[in-house]
């Protein structure tokens, strides 16, 4: 028996509801799912089931006609849906893959549901899940399965008619949403400070979660940044409409494995991106001169060695140093201008801000960085 395929039904106007009600990342992570169900299904209207606070991004993308709000506490799938219409022509799981997602989307009574195969749910026909594949390509070969042609290397975005509030300036993002993924601070600061010395204008961003704001506070202090190198807006992150504009005017991007990583992806930015409790392999950026992933594995065969959601610094993450952050930076930054080989300079020791040197009380903490 062949697969099931999706069709185009011609009766008024059908709706295809997409779960996928998860962070940033998550949602421009599936760019090119959205794109491959618009091209096909042009005369449907898409609905995304994802938190508000997503309403911007979505509109962003031009892919999505409304947001249907979910509420749910971490990445936990909805308990339910507010559904008022009629039953979607078709679901499509984005979200999970497992019951509780699959069943969620059926309650709605849609005609098709399109979702991975579970045991839990064994009226679902869908394609196998595979724990070791990249999130793009997850939900492209999901599509594929049925039928709708997906290109996972399809992730742009339309660029913000928005002003960039920085244009050509570097941005460093310190923050994410699980200590996990965040590179210590003093580390991102001794970055961001050496790319300051070398002329480099440099602003760093915030996060909304607690004590972001400060975080990029201290780095850009101990950077040497004035105070107006911060850009936050008044629950620390800034307006999406901003963000995107000042994402899209970079030079580059330094970043955690967190949203904004996916952002500058999404835009084309050039970016250098920190990777700890999870593997690039999975998360990454393409792999072009455009692009620098960076992580230290160690042998470690799991594309999950760690906790992404864990409270302290991954071991692979504290592995990346400030040197190697400086020399990728220079080198994303080359590619650019389309210089071979590293930015030229002597090698020099720099204190990493937020020691002391040596002395009673105090103790030495170097790091090699490239002048």
């Amino acid at each position: 028996m062949g697969k099931p395929r999706v069709s185009v039904v011609g009766r008024g106007r059908p709706v295809v509801v997409v779960l996928r009600a998860l962070g940033l990342g998550d949602l421009l992570t599936a760019v090119p799912a959205l794109k491959a169900l618009r091209r096909r299904l042009p005369g449907h209207e898409i609905v995304l089931a994802a938190p508000e606070r997503l309403a911007p991004v979505a509109a962003a993308t031009g892919l999505v006609d409304r947001l249907l709000p979910t509420c749910a506490a971490g990445r936990e799938v909805p308990a339910d849906l507010a559904w008022s219409g009629p039953p979607p022509d078709l679901a499509v799981d984005l979200h999970g893959n497992g019951p509780p997602s699959h069943l969620l989307l059926q309650r709605l009574g849609p005609r098709r549901l399109l979702a991975y195969a579970h045991p839990g749910t064994p009226d679902i026909r869908g394609p196998v899940w595979r724990e070791d594949e990249h999130e793009r390509q997850r939900w492209c070969r999901l599509l594929d399965w049925y039928g709708v042609d997906a290109d996972p290397d399809d992730l742009g975005i339309p660029a913000p008619t928005a002003a960039s509030p920085a244009p050509g300036a570097i941005v460093v993002h310190p923050g994410a949403d699980a200590g996990a993924r965040r590179w210590p601070g003093e580390r991102f600061a001794a970055a961001a400070g050496e790319l300051r010395c070398r002329g480099h204008e440099v602003v760093v961003t915030a996060g909304a979660g607690a004590g972001e704001d400060a975080r990029a506070r201290y780095v850009a202090a101990a950077a040497g940044l004035p105070p107006s190198a911060v850009l936050a807006g008044a629950d620390g992150d800034l307006p999406f409409d901003r963000f995107a504009a000042l994402v899209a005017g970079a030079r580059c991007v330094i970043v955690g494995d967190t949203g904004p990583a996916h952002l500058a992806t999404a835009l084309g930015t050039p970016s250098v991106v920190l990777f700890g409790p999870v593997a690039p392999r999975l998360w990454g950026p393409p792999t072009t001169p455009r692009h620098r992933a960076l992580w230290h594995p160690c042998g470690t065969p799991s594309p999950r060695p760690g906790d992404a959601h864990g409270d302290l610094p991954d071991e692979r993450l504290l592995r990346i140093t400030t040197e190697e952050v400086v020399t990728a930076t220079l080198d994303v930054l080359n590619a650019e201008r389309g210089v071979a080989g590293p930015d030229d300079g002597a090698i020099r020791r720099v204190t990493e801000p937020g020691t002391r040197a040596s002395g009673p009380g105090g103790r030495a903490v170097t790091q090699e960085a490239l002048r």
